[in-house]
């Protein structure tokens, strides 16, 4: 059975930080994403790293605030996220992806169930 488990949103002040975990079963560990998604706006791609963790992509509004990584001995991985804005308030979701390229790793094969990330002003 396909199980991606995220953890780690919550409620933060601006400025703020929080880490998101995404534990994978059921499928081969291979590149991975956050996306987040906000009521009434389509899902969008955050980061992504590719199988080894060589590569990694991350969305312009992002960049220099939020560090993607895993650990392939634990089937998990990591969304750190710095710098927290009000605009980074949305559901994250942690995805399995289509591939290690910069494109392929912004389709995705396997969602998880998501975690709420509230940034107060």
């Amino acid at each position: 059975q396909v199980q991606l488990v995220e953890s780690g949103g919550g409620l933060v002040q601006a400025g703020g930080s929080l880490r998101l975990s995404c534990a994978v079963s059921g499928l081969t560990f291979s590149s991975m994403g956050w996306f987040r998604q906000t009521p009434g706006k389509e899902r969008e791609f955050v980061a992504g790293i590719s199988s080894r963790g060589w590569s990694r992509y991350y969305a312009d509004s992002v960049k220099g605030r939020f560090t993607i990584s895993r650990d392939n001995a634990k089937n998990t991985v990591y969304l750190q996220m710095n710098g927290l804005k009000p605009e980074d308030t949305a559901v994250y979701y942690c995805a399995q992806t289509r591939g290690n390229s910069d494109s392929d790793i912004r389709l995705v094969d396997y969602w998880g169930q998501g975690t709420q990330v509230t940034v107060s002003s």
